[in-house]
């Protein structure tokens, strides 16, 4: 019997640019997750807290709360404390190994990105193929 990894499976996806949250909420509906959306970090991790997402994917800079204070905040709830991260950034932006160790990033990938790509990464890291690295 094969698992369908999209069962049951939340998802929280944050990113002040509302265009982008939309399109990428709108493409794991259609693949079958239940989607959470936040505007920035500060609502994210309020809604974390209620939701608890199988995967968070947020953008990093964001007004109001940045990905990263969202991610090391979540790593340091028992309830989140696993959750894996998908981090979303502007090309070229860098984490360094320091920041990493404080979040559950497992990868972080560069805008612009393909929806498609991204679906990939998240069906990856839900089937448990995670592995820290920029895409």
């Amino acid at each position: 019997m094969t698992l369908n990894i999209t069962q049951t499976k939340t998802i929280l996806v944050c990113d002040d640019e509302a265009h982008i949250r939309h399109i990428v909420a709108a493409k794991l509906r259609e693949t079958g997750f239940t989607v959470v959306e936040a505007r920035d970090g500060v609502q994210g991790a309020e809604l974390a807290k209620v939701h608890v997402p199988a995967l968070i994917i947020t953008d990093l800079q964001m007004p109001g709360g940045s990905g990263i204070d969202m991610a090391v905040a979540l790593k340091l709830r028992p309830e989140t404390a696993s959750t894996p991260v998908l981090m979303l950034t502007a090309r070229g932006y860098i984490l360094d190994n320091a920041q990493l160790a404080k979040t559950n990033i497992v990868e972080v990938i560069a805008k612009p990105f393909g929806v498609r790509q991204l679906l990939e990464r998240v069906k990856h890291v839900l089937s448990g193929g995670a592995s820290t690295q920029a895409a």
